[in-house]
């Protein structure tokens, strides 16, 4: 096989592990829960916020659970020793792909299964922890295997499998016209099948010995980085800001445009095919940007500003129209955001022998943001009887998380790594 060759293999399944990922997470999160919940919460008049609010909860909970679940995971697979287990079973990130993707499957089917909603809630809890986990090892075979140079591009199939994640899984859902727990069994049994596929498929070498031992580094010194830390506190508030301004599409559909069931569920898939295609497009351009030209932090500064746009463009005039124009907005400005800014991240690691547990860090602030935001989101519908605070603050955020960004100094590492390249496809 030609150098080439295992180039586009690393790609293709870099970005399938990554596409089930986004499936599993966040299908559930835009079309299967809200039906699931407010198929067991919702009555006649207001009750409709109580699904809301429920499901606002539900999907916060599961965020807290993945800020501890990312981290330790990550920190886990740094120091696992492949010695200990079969060849087979990769140096120290296959083992926890592995668990991840196979506990993304189990409590998926838990959750399609659950008739009450504390039940939805525990069982969603197990598929955060499995996403937070699955993410960490995958997210660490960036700068294990790639330079710096070429990390740009390996962020970009993150940021853009997030989209086509949404699509594809929404879309399977509602073009095959499958009721909740069916849909809760295709993402569990492609979470099973794509992930092990890709965890085996990908290379998991050991680490090299110097990278393995440092005995004079303090604990948790990554978090004492200033740059790191308003890295990630950009990163948290724009993904709080993004998600204000996506997860709750569905409600606004039902109760804020007035749609009827059926209408809201395909005009959803609009709204998400049209994100999709604007955020697809938007990764991989900022990706070969933030590679062949640098100024990652300036990147995803703008990103943020096009985001924060979105939900002023709803606010101005609220009809169908405008959110496909604003969902349009949001996919550029997320696509971007996504992807700068996770390129940015890796010039900011601190620590080599740490790769693991602080990419763990910067995905959970990602989805901890996605999850805090319906959260928040619930509690301004609950506030003022509708959505357009919840937009508002969208905006608010968006920005907010552009100038926490600009707090973190741009750092050039050196391009010639000794970290193994991938060859280009």
């Amino acid at each position: 096989m030609t150098s080439s060759a295992i180039g586009r293999r690393w790609l293709t399944l870099f970005t399938l592990a990554w596409l089930v990922i986004w499936m599993a997470q966040l299908t559930p999160l835009q079309l299967l829960l809200p039906l699931q919940l407010d198929e067991q919460t919702a009555d006649d008049g207001d009750r409709w916020i109580h699904s809301v609010v429920v499901s606002g909860m539900i999907l916060g909970i599961g965020g807290l659970v993945g800020v501890i679940a990312g981290p330790l995971a990550g920190a886990g697979s740094d120091r696992t020793d492949g010695s200990h287990f079969p060849a087979w079973l990769g140096a120290r990130r296959r083992i926890w792909a592995l668990g991840g993707s196979w506990g993304m499957a189990i409590f998926l089917v838990a959750t399609g299964v659950a008739h009450r909603p504390w039940l939805v809630a525990t069982c969603w809890i197990g598929v955060s922890a499995a996403v937070a986990v699955a993410s960490a090892a995958f997210t660490a075979m960036i700068p294990d295997q790639l330079p710096p140079q070429q990390r740009g591009g390996a962020s970009a199939a993150i940021g853009s499998s997030q989209a086509l994640g949404i699509v594809l899984g929404v879309g399977t859902i509602v073009v095959l016209g499958l009721d909740v727990v069916p849909g809760y069994l295709v993402l569990a049994a492609l979470v099973a099948v794509v992930g092990t596929a890709a965890a085996f498929g990908l290379p998991d070498p050991a680490p090299p010995h110097t990278d393995a031992v440092s005995p004079d580094r303090q604990r948790w010194a990554s978090l004492r980085d200033r740059d790191f830390c308003w890295m990630l506190g950009g990163r948290l508030v724009g993904n709080i800001g993004n998600a204000l301004g996506t997860s709750l599409f569905l409600f606004f559909l039902l109760y804020g445009l007035g749609q009827e069931t059926d209408a809201a569920e395909n005009n959803l898939l609009i709204l998400i095919v049209v994100y999709t295609v604007f955020t697809v497009g938007s990764s991989v351009v900022f990706g070969l940007v933030a590679d062949r030209r640098g100024h990652r932090r300036l990147l995803t500064v703008v990103a943020a500003g096009i985001q924060a746009c979105a939900g002023l463009v709803i606010v101005a005039h609220t009809t169908f129209a405008t959110t496909v124009v604003a969902a349009a907005l949001m996919g550029v400005g997320y696509g971007a955001f996504m992807t700068a800014g996770l390129a940015f991240a890796t010039d900011l690691l601190p620590y080599h022998h740490d790769h693991g547990r602080d990419l763990g860090i910067v995905n959970v602030s990602a989805a901890l943001g996605q999850l805090i935001g319906p959260m928040l989101g619930a509690g301004l519908v609950a506030a003022v009887g509708g959505f357009w605070l919840v937009f508002v603050a969208g905006s608010v955020l968006s920005v907010a998380g552009a100038a926490m960004t600009l707090g973190a100094r741009e750092k050039h590492p050196d391009t010639t790594s000794s970290t193994p390249p991938l060859p280009a496809p």
